[in-house]
């Protein structure tokens, strides 16, 4: 039995009710965290929170909890499930309202829900071992702040399943002028040479926090050239590896684009390098 927390209550997750009224039900009006936790340690939980906040605040949501209280919480939901390696899913709604209208509410409380779910332990950069990923190259025609981890990721989805239309996983987003800025979940990277690339942070991109923390290892060791900048469709068709970077995969390579091999077909020697990285140091955040 999962249990979940809904609004400074925990019960089992399949009790767990919201108000139709919600304005996150009713709009998408709300703000969301994914934070993987393994033998109950956390992956870069502060970068989350300021990420929450940041998210929280351009929506005007007033944030219920200070860090410590939302750090209390998510211990106590780790320790009342069973199980060593969660992916913790908190959502902030802001609230229910008494009547359904575009224009904020003045007097409403946020709705806090949140619960976990089992991911798969991480990896170490063993190719052998490593899930390799398959994507498919679309058109971003989301909406212009991506930068919000909002709940409402309908175009997300959309795009995503243009993915699985044509059996790839996951899908890497051009935008107008033909420059890279992330995949429907994930964040990416590629590598030229010993070059490393990802798309420099704007309303297109979100800004994640497994890119955050694999941007300042790489910044710490000293060990590597990495550039944040414009990545064009021609750096990308010309790139010798593909990283998706996200909280549940880490570091994970792409060895096929739109049914043509990337690099070898094969995890490339500066993934295998990068998540090996992340491994060493994911709980230093």
């Amino acid at each position: 039995m999962t249990v979940a927390f809904l609004n400074g209550e925990y019960l089992p997750l399949s009790e767990a009710k919201i108000s139709p009224m919600d304005r996150g039900f009713l709009f998408g009006d709300g703000i969301y965290e994914v934070i993987p936790a393994y033998h109950g340690r956390f992956v870069g939980f502060s970068a989350h929170m300021r990420r929450m906040r940041d998210g929280l605040a351009a929506l005007q949501i007033t944030d219920p909890y200070q860090e410590h209280a939302w750090r209390d919480l998510c211990q106590e939901l780790l320790a009342r499930n069973d199980g060593d390696d969660f992916g913790l899913y908190l959502q902030v709604s802001r609230g229910p309202a008494a009547q359904r209208q575009h224009r904020y509410p003045e007097q409403v409380t946020p709705t806090v829900f949140a619960y976990v779910f089992p991911i798969a332990q991480p990896g170490a950069g063993d190719p052998a071992a490593v899930k390799c990923w398959s994507v498919a190259s679309v058109a971003d025609r989301r909406w212009q702040r991506c930068q919000i981890k909002s709940v409402a990721l309908l175009g997300n989805v959309m795009h995503l399943m243009e993915g699985v239309a044509v059996d790839a996983e996951e899908v890497l987003l051009f935008n107008d002028r033909d420059e890279l800025t992330e995949a429907a979940a994930c964040n990416v990277f590629i590598v030229q040479g010993d070059h490393v690339f990802t798309p420099a942070l704007d309303h297109q991109k979100l800004p994640g926090v497994t890119r955050a923390l694999l941007l300042d290892m790489m910044h710490q060791s000293g060990d590597w050239t990495v550039s944040e900048t414009i990545v064009t469709r021609a750096m990308v068709d010309a790139a010798d590896e593909i990283w998706l970077t996200s909280s549940t995969k880490e570091v994970a390579p792409v060895t096929q684009r739109d049914g043509h091999p990337v690099g070898g077909g094969l995890p490339g020697p500066m993934w295998s390098r990068a998540q090996q990285m992340f491994a060493r140091h994911r709980f230093d955040y």
